[in-house]
């Protein structure tokens, strides 16, 4: 015997739980590409700054002085 007698809402229940679920395995997938999309924009970023401040140390050593 159960600890609480659901009767015929039993699978309602069930059903629920795995709606609930569902949805929480969505919501980490969809930050999960948030995430991805955010760490390579900052990759791109990162690298953009190092080409420019490489072409800025460049241009100082070649300017005669």
């Amino acid at each position: 015997m159960p600890a609480l007698p659901l009767g015929d809402s039993g699978p309602y229940v069930a059903a629920a739980y795995l709606v609930f679920l569902a949805l929480i395995l969505i919501y980490v997938a969809i930050m999960a590409t948030k995430l991805a999309r955010v760490q390579r924009e900052l990759a791109e970023l990162v690298a953009l700054a190092e080409r420019r401040e490489a072409k800025r140390a460049e241009e100082r050593e070649t300017v005669p002085r």
